[in-house]
């Protein structure tokens, strides 16, 4: 049997402005009539940064990758959190009319995933959250600016570490709202996060169930073809 070549899928960039005035650049691939997933990229990444899955997972879905606020193109205001990330999301999912969507974020953008699922149940099919820490506090490191020109706002990073150490203790308990089925993907013991974190996220979240793939922080990047099988088997179910 001859296998057809790998087509490229044409992702287009867009922006809209959300949340009282937010201006959010996202990229779009797939077919339009496709079931939407949402991807949501990790703390200082942009929405390329999800290149390597992008376009397996636009087969036969409607794919948007967001950069969050203070992130690549979108703005960088004056004010960051976690919760107006959050809102952003979903003042996104509004503004491009999108009731309902499967939700994938990595890392912070676990976190920004889980509090919006938390958040409105409703609107979210499917979790994945890709090594994205518990709302637990840890020990808290400050912050190293790299050297160079960012592709995010530096203030952003110092906004938003603390509430990445220190959470909102209300965030664990609302971890109980979320109704999606979700799926927690742990990078195994080369991730720096520990198991611990993740076996917590999966006892509070009603229908979530964990999975090791031990790639590191960076599961997606350092191996695509088998995060992008997990996910896609997944959201297929």
């Amino acid at each position: 049997m001859t296998r057809k070549p790998r087509t490229t899928r044409t992702t287009e960039e867009h922006t809209v402005t959300v949340n009282g005035g937010v201006r959010l650049a996202y990229e779009v691939t797939g077919p339009p009539a496709g079931p939407p997933v949402l991807l949501l990229p990790a703390l200082g990444k942009t929405a390329a940064d999800w290149a390597p899955v992008r376009d397996e997972l636009a087969r036969e879905r409607q794919v948007f990758a967001l950069d969050l606020r203070g992130h690549g193109a979108s703005a960088r205001p004056s004010a960051y959190s976690l919760p107006l990330m959050r809102d952003d999301v979903l003042s996104f999912l509004d503004a491009l009319g999108l009731d309902r969507v499967d939700l994938v974020g990595h890392s912070m953008g676990g976190v920004v995933a889980y509090l919006a699922a938390a958040a409105q149940p409703h609107r979210i099919g499917r979790l994945v959250l890709e090594d994205a820490p518990a709302p637990l506090p840890r020990e808290a490191m400050v912050p190293v600016r790299p050297e160079g020109e960012l592709a995010f706002d530096w203030a952003m990073v110092l906004a938003v570490r603390p509430q990445l150490d220190d959470p909102d203790p209300a965030w664990l308990a609302d971890l109980a709202r979320i109704t999606a089925p979700t799926l927690v993907v742990y990078g195994g013991p080369a991730s720096h996060l520990a198991p611990a974190s993740f076996d917590e996220v999966v006892r509070r979240i009603p229908y979530a169930r964990l999975i090791t793939l031990p790639y590191g922080h960076l599961i997606h990047a350092a191996a695509p073809g088998e995060f992008t099988a997990a996910v896609a088997a997944f959201l297929a179910e």
